[in-house]
């Protein structure tokens, strides 16, 4: 890796934190400047604008956030067991978040909305694969059996996936985690009672 590569990686990994936390409108190019210790024209000597590092500083955050959960699923080898391993792994999320500041797919979503086109599209693609996730893993507990075949696994997915969205957003709103690991456990019971192959 060359130096002006090194340094990339090192302004993108210190940016991501305050794009998460504070959102794009409230990190400012100082703050970057601080968080860096770099110079206005070393943070312009490797990117053209704001918009590009705040693109690829959610890249950032978001791959790690996918490595993280990858790693917990992966290490599943049934479809019942990666979707249990994912409602554990968002267990307690908001007191003690694997990256700093939360969800970055949720706070992006909110903070791009319709201001921020660039931002939103970054967002949308990394929904459609998470969204693609589970129903891969959803499909994959049909396949072996464990799951009902008449699932709609578009809908279930979808439904998952907000009430864990919803789950962390709430939690963090009301400052009460136990909201989160209500829902999750809702989640769990809801695999083990609708989800599960009944013996005839």
């Amino acid at each position: 890796m060359t130096k002006a590569e090194k340094t990339k990686e090192l302004i993108i990994a210190k940016a991501a934190p305050l794009f998460n936390k504070k959102g794009y409108a409230g990190t400012s190019m100082s703050d970057i400047m601080k968080a860096t210790g770099l110079a206005k024209g070393g943070l312009y000597g490797n990117f053209e604008s704001k918009d590009e590092i705040a693109a690829l500083a959610f890249e950032y955050s978001y791959n790690q956030l996918k490595e993280d959960i990858g790693q917990k699923i992966k290490a599943k080898k049934t479809g019942v067991d990666k979707l249990l391993a994912i409602f554990q792994y968002y267990k307690n999320y908001t007191v003690s978040p694997p990256i700093d500041g939360g969800c970055p797919l949720m706070n992006t979503a909110v903070d791009a909305d319709d201001a921020f086109p660039f931002l939103k599209k970054k967002a949308k693609q990394a929904l459609q694969e998470m969204l693609g996730s589970l129903q891969h893993i959803i499909k994959l507990g049909i396949q072996e059996g464990a799951f009902r075949n008449d699932l709609n696994v578009k809908k279930e997915a979808e439904l998952i996936f907000a009430l864990i969205e919803g789950g962390i957003m709430m939690a963090k709103v009301l400052d009460d985690v136990t909201v989160l690991n209500r829902l999750l456990d809702n989640l769990k019971n809801r695999i083990e009672t609708e989800y599960i192959n009944q013996p005839a």
